[in-house]
């Protein structure tokens, strides 16, 4: 049983005047041990932990892998690939690589608001503007190379999320032409 005492010390003071002792004053503290350890299971028990966020990304089905693939034909003009370097270094651009859009070429470009992001709002933007449909937007291409870190990745993927880019692939199959600009970048 807990105690709560209040340290009343008796005995004579001053001047030989006799007062009758007074009897300590017990609180039991019991029931609010038991009151607190309530609560503490309670509030453990009620709440809800945070789940993990995870992004979705479409998967190709494992029967598919069988089958002949065809290749779909898109509009160069809807397309930007993205190339991953390691040292968080990336090239962009827009189109194709040997003919490039305008406005397209071959650019370095740095991670965040001020880099890639611009670039991918512009084309978001501009994209159904000139295919004069606006069902048909940007689709992105992100080639990441055997230099590019997890991280890298990911940074790019959320770039995806936060610029709403309609259609985006990543593809492991690096061109030469593009696997020249991956060892310019690692210079």
């Amino acid at each position: 049983m807990a105690e709560l005492n209040t340290g009343d010390s008796g005995g004579k003071k001053g001047g030989g005047k006799v007062r009758s002792k007074k009897s300590n004053a017990k609180v039991d503290l019991t029931a609010m041990v038991d009151l607190a350890f309530l609560l503490i299971t309670f509030f453990m028990l009620t709440t809800s932990l945070s789940k993990p966020q995870s992004m979705d990304l479409g998967l190709p089905d494992k029967d598919e892998k069988d089958k002949p693939q065809k290749d779909i034909k898109v509009d160069q003009r809807r397309t930007m690939t993205i190339i991953m370097g390691k040292d968080n270094k990336i090239k962009w651009f827009h189109g194709l690589l040997e003919a490039p859009e305008p406005g397209g070429k071959p650019t370095d470009a740095i991670y965040g608001k001020d880099g890639l992001r611009k670039e991918i709002l512009k084309r978001v933007v501009s994209v159904p503007q000139v295919t004069g449909d606006k069902d048909k937007g940007l689709i992105v291409i992100i080639k990441p190379s055997k230099k590019s870190t997890y991280r890298n990745l990911v940074d790019v993927l959320d770039e995806m999320a936060i610029c709403k880019v309609p259609t985006y692939a990543i593809v492991n199959d690096i061109t030469p032409e593009e696997m020249k600009l991956v060892d310019e970048m690692n210079k």
